[in-house]
This record gives C-alpha cells, structure tokens and sequence, in this order.
C-alpha cells in the first residue's frame, strides 16, 4: 500500500509549515521521520492521516486523493497515534483499546470473535493485559503512552503512522516499542512511519530516513547513506561525530562535548593589525 505527499504545503495561518514538500512512504518499510522542533515533521503525519487539507499539493493513497476516500475506508487501511492524544473521562483502558476496532465493525453489531482476538493481541504486545479494567486517569504518563498504541494496533491496518510513540516510555519501554514495530513490519509486511526524537533509534530501527528542515524534506534515504555529521549539523543543529554502531552498524551520532561544540560555533577571531 503506497501513501504519497506529492508537492504539499499546508499553513497555520500565516505560518508556512510544509512547502512543497514530496515523500513517499516506502511500501512495506519502516520510514522514520526526524528533524528539529517545528520543522513539519507532526504536520507531515496529520496530512498523511487525513486530519488536515493541504493547501496545496495532494496526500494519494494508492494513487487516490486521500480525500476522495472514504472515512471508514482509510481507517481500514492507516492507522494514526498523534503526539498528545485525548481520551473521554472515565474510559477504561479495555474501552479505550476495543475503540481501535470500530473502523471494522457494523454499527449497532456486537464484538466478533475476531475483534475480540485483536483486542486481546493488542493489549498482550503491549504489556498492557494487566491495565483491563483501569480508568485511563488513574495511570501513568508512560502507560498511558502503551494503551494508545495498543489501540492502534488493535485497529489492524497496514499503515501505521506514529507520532513520536516512545513519548513519556523508559528506554527498556522504548525499546520494547520499537522491537514490536520492527516485528510487525518483518511479519506481516507492514508500512510504518514514525517520527523520533532520539537520531540514533531512528537510524537503528529505520529502512529510510526522512530529514526535514523548514517544513521540507532535506534528504532521505536509508540511514547509512545520508546521515554523517553535516546532515546532524544542518537538520538538528547540533556539532556531532558520526561513527559506525558497533552494535547494529548502522549510524552513531556522538555530540561534541561542550568545550568542542562551542569551539566549533565560535566566529573566527579578528587578527590585530599594527600600525606604523
């Protein structure tokens, strides 16, 4: 399944967002957008889910205006965590996570055996089982975080689109998170794009970097050809090295230490002239 922002620009009033901008989500593939604060990356998604309308420029799905399709049909086929999400007071985590499947179900018909199999995956991938019965008020920001996407994975799609979904998570959480994503790409074909804050998960995890700067797209492609330091120096502003993980061999960006990073920006001195 393809999902394309051909040309697209979108503004928040008079605050230009995205300009211009062109990426395909790679099918089948695990596409990981990063960039700094305010650089498009959230707007990209929303566009993607169909939240918002660009002003210019299309989202396709399968070579079809996104908006052209029906509501209950793209949440068939893409799922959607924003960054900040909100729930009604008072939901338990089970309603919360059996919401995920209402895109697939008839109105007024009651939950399928399927549904309820999906539910409970759900909530088992995420460690989650336990929550059931909890109000969604009475937990923590990082449990909080696991329900969400364990709604949407109990929605079944073969898009996922996750606005920095390790948000509020400990890194053995994180980690977890992440492992499952990869597993369900590497299962079931899955076509997935998150935003990341963490360059280095981003480059460990990904198929395809997507780096944005100024609501455009400033290079993509697999991690091991396009990161090095001028990219991490261009997009995130930061004075790093970049090595080979020793690990998973992909990109390592190590940041100067302070004395180093400030040598580095520091305007060259103006040499004294004497005069005679």
């Amino acid at each position: 399944m393809k999902l394309h922002a051909a040309d697209v620009s979108f503004a928040y009033g008079r605050r230009e967002v995205l300009r211009g901008l062109d990426c395909e989500l790679a099918d089948g593939a695990i596409t990981a957008i990063v960039g700094a604060n305010a650089s498009g990356k959230s707007t990209l998604l929303r566009a993607m889910a169909r939240l918002i309308e660009p002003q210019s420029g299309s989202v396709l799905l399968d070579g079809t205006p996104i908006g052209k399709v029906p509501t209950r049909e793209v949440a068939r086929r893409v799922g959607f965590l924003p960054q900040s999400p909100v729930a009604p007071e008072g939901l338990t985590v089970g309603d919360l996570v059996a919401r995920g499947r209402y895109p697939h179900q008839r109105l007024g018909r009651p939950q399928s055996a399927h549904d309820r199999e999906r539910i409970d995956w759900a909530l088992s991938a995420t460690d989650t089982t336990a929550l059931r019965d909890r109000p969604l008020d009475q937990l923590s920001g990082g449990q909080r975080q696991r329900v969400w996407i364990a709604m949407v994975l109990a929605q079944d799609t073969p898009v996922l689109l996750l606005d920095e979904p390790t948000t509020y998570l400990d890194l053995a959480h994180q980690l977890e998170v992440l492992d499952l994503l990869a597993e369900l790409n590497e299962r079931d074909g899955r076509t997935i794009a998150l935003v990341l804050h963490d360059l280095n998960q981003a480059c460990r995890y990904a198929d395809v970097l997507v780096a944005m700067r100024d609501g455009a797209v400033y290079a993509a492609g697999p991690p091991a050809e396009i990161v090095d330091a001028t990219l991490v120096a261009e997009v995130l502003d930061l004075r790093a090295e970049v090595i080979e993980d020793p690990v998973s061999g992909a990109p390592l960006c190590i940041p100067l230490d302070r004395a180093a990073r400030a040598a580095v920006m520091r305007p060259p001195a103006v040499r004294a002239t004497s005069s005679s």
